[in-house]
């Protein structure tokens, strides 16, 4: 039996065969293995332009960084084998330059936190901890060999790897990237995805809604979840609550992006369309239709070829929780970022949290000084989300959480 069949087997009428639906982790992970969705190139960019990309290839030092031992303090560079004895005071490493010379027994040489250490030399003086008289001093506790410097290496070996493939650029890895001379970043390019939304009921944000009409704030959610991901994002005119229309916006979006994702009309009414329409436009077509999670149960996976086309629910806090939930790690396969663990809050459940044993809840939650508390979990609310400081996983087993019990409240994709 093919994909398409078996999910086609798990819809039924009106309703879904609700044991039949995937846990999130193995929907994705058939996703994955059918869809195999991957890095869509290298591009080479600047250092200014490699924030926020995602390096295509990994990073290894050239050479030893740093390339001398240096001081980690302002004081004195002296022979620990001197004692405590006085030490006359021979010259001064200026920031910048070499030492103007050797550290010779019963000397001592002036220098600076960062200054290179002079030969002879095996520990350093701190300021604070010496006594200076008539250009000698006299360290107030033994110096010990190795003490407040860093030795040649000690940071970056050549040969070492320092940066992995698929790690994101942030500051520090700018720094690094820098400090080894990549000053042209081989990144992956980044994918544009089109967004459709559907719905005879959606009117532009600008526009006063009518009776029965709402503003198509989908779209924006989503954009800026696929923002955070990495993605560029194209925004296509909403469809018609009918077939046709849907499917002429998924080609229109095919030919124009790397991927489509669509809010509404993936339920199992007479007026969702996105399931069918997607079957006519070819393989492997649906690969998933309906998880076994709340909220968020009519999702879609589905894919075009190699393009990824994902139907996510029209109600706002489902299609959010969706992309951010169980769709992200669709996006990250594009954009050639590494999977890691999400960004979280650790602290303990200062009320309990509800579930359904054997389903995956996301279930919305705020941090204060208590612990995590739950929110109504209300589908259809556009302010729910923002309201959230992120949401916990309950279940699938045990299919809720007590008051007390640890959690991790999971933040959502470019949480501040």
């Amino acid at each position: 039996m093919s994909k398409r069949v078996t999910m086609r087997a798990m819809r039924t009428g009106e309703t879904f065969e609700t044991d039949r639906l995937m846990e999130p982790s193995a929907a994705v992970a058939a996703y994955l293995a059918a869809a195999a969705p991957h890095p869509l190139g290298v591009e080479h960019v600047p250092l200014e332009a490699a924030f926020a990309r995602i390096l295509a290839e990994d990073v290894h030092a050239q050479t030893f960084v740093p390339a001398d031992d240096r001081s980690t303090m302002d004081g004195f560079a002296v022979r620990s084998a001197d004692g405590l004895a006085a030490r006359r005071i021979t010259g001064t490493v200026r920031m910048g330059h070499a030492p103007p010379g050797p550290v010779h027994p019963g000397e001592a040489m002036r220098i600076p936190t960062g200054g290179v250490v002079p030969l002879g030399a095996d520990t350093i003086v701190p300021v604070e901890d010496a006594l200076e008289r008539d250009e000698e001093i006299i360290p107030t506790e033994a110096p010990q060999a190795g003490g407040y410097l860093t030795r040649r290496g000690e940071d970056m070996a050549p040969g070492a790897l320092i940066l992995t493939a698929g790690r994101r650029i942030g500051a520090a890895e700018l720094s690094v990237l820098a400090t080894v001379g990549r000053v042209v970043v081989p990144v992956y390019r980044r994918p544009r995805v089109a967004i459709v939304s559907t719905g005879d009921e959606l009117v532009d944000a600008s526009i006063r809604p009518g009776t029965g009409q709402v503003r198509d704030s989908n779209r924006w959610a989503i954009a800026g979840g696929l923002a955070a991901l990495g993605c560029d994002v194209l925004h296509l005119p909403r469809a018609a609550d009918e077939v046709a229309a849907t499917v002429a916006q998924i080609v229109a979006g095919l030919e124009r992006a790397d991927a489509v994702v669509l809010t509404g009309g993936s339920s199992v009414g007479v007026r969702d369309h996105v399931p069918a329409a997607i079957d006519q436009l070819g393989a492997p077509g649906v690969i998933v239709h309906g998880l076994r999670v709340k909220p968020g149960k009519p999702a879609v996976l589905a894919a075009i070829g190699a393009r990824p086309v994902i139907g996510l629910p029209g109600n706002p806090t489902s299609a959010l929780t969706i992309l951010d939930a169980v769709a992200a790690p669709i996006f990250r396969a594009l954009t050639g970022e590494r999977a890691g663990e999400r960004a979280a809050i650790a602290t303990r459940a200062a009320a309990p949290f509800p579930g359904r044993e054997g389903w995956t809840w996301y279930v919305p939650a705020v941090v204060d000084a208590a612990g995590a508390r739950p929110l109504v979990l209300r589908s259809s609310h556009t302010s729910l989300l923002a309201r959230a400081s992120g949401y916990v996983v309950v279940g699938p087993h045990p299919g809720h959480v007590e008051a007390g019990a640890p959690v991790r409240v999971v933040r959502f994709l470019g949480a501040s």
